[in-house]
């Protein structure tokens, strides 16, 4: 993509969590990602979780939820230094500029930062979602291994960004 919007991401704060809390997923995306308020809820429950928030201009436009525990995604252990992606989504009014793809490339320079144990991003996306597939793919995350069949909606694609060396 040839330019994305500057966005940032951070942890879920007192000051952005009434923002999160209003954010909404496209109602043809709810099936994949879930809805609000009930995906801070569970971030916030497990306490090896981090809720994360996406930002643009300072404006909350986005969330998704880190996760280091073994199998939380597509029930596999991807091993020491991978942290999982779930419930990713970009608010339903501000789809389509290229948000999803920066916040990604913002998650890898906000992991070498503030977590530089992590190697690996994995994640899973539905067949169903191209568009989140491609997005994905422009912030250099590749389709790793098999596909994931234990989804609710259909099979999914595991999908693996590494951090490696670089800027560390």
């Amino acid at each position: 993509m040839s330019s994305l919007p500057p966005v940032a991401v951070q942890p879920v704060s007192g000051a952005t969590r009434s923002a999160v809390l209003a954010l909404r997923v496209h109602p043809r995306q709810a099936v994949f990602s879930g809805e609000m308020p009930e995906l801070l809820a569970q971030a916030e429950a497990d306490p090896r979780s981090v809720a994360m928030c996406v930002l643009e201009g300072g404006e909350v436009v986005g969330y998704f939820r880190l996760d280091p525990t073994p199998g939380a995604v597509a029930r596999r252990d991807f091993g020491p230094g991978s942290v999982g992606v779930r419930a990713f989504f970009i608010d339903r009014e501000r789809q389509g500029r290229g948000l999803g793809t920066a916040a990604m490339l913002a998650l890898a320079a906000w992991l070498r930062e503030h977590r530089p144990e992590v190697r690996r991003v994995i994640l899973t996306v539905n067949f169903k979602n191209p568009a989140a597939t491609r997005a994905y793919r422009e912030a250099g995350f590749v389709i790793r291994g098999a596909p994931y069949l234990g989804g609710s909606v259909g099979p999914q694609h595991v999908m693996e960004l590494e951090l490696g060396e670089l800027g560390r």
